[in-house]
């Protein structure tokens, strides 16, 4: 059995391995700070100059940045209003 990969995912892996960098995180550990990203996020700090690994994944990774975006939508929606 054959599987044909189409161009545009053929692009994306190349693009992910030409832009990788040994010191990249993988999901478990940028799931294990997520939290701490988004409340410093939300808090009005630079949460990429604290965590900037973390912020390299979130640009990287299409499955992590829907999470962020969701914990960080909950997190705004659950906030007491000023």
């Amino acid at each position: 059995m054959t599987t044909e990969l189409d161009l545009n995912t053929l692009k994306r892996m190349v693009r992910g391995i030409a832009t990788s960098s040994p010191d990249e995180i993988g999901c478990g550990e940028c799931f294990e700070e997520l939290d701490r990203f988004v409340e410093l996020e939300l808090a009005g700090m630079n949460a990429a100059q604290a965590l900037p690994l973390v912020k390299d994944h979130l640009d990287r990774c299409g499955n992590c940045r829907e999470e962020f975006e969701a914990l960080k939508a909950a997190l705004i929606a659950i906030a007491p209003s000023s």
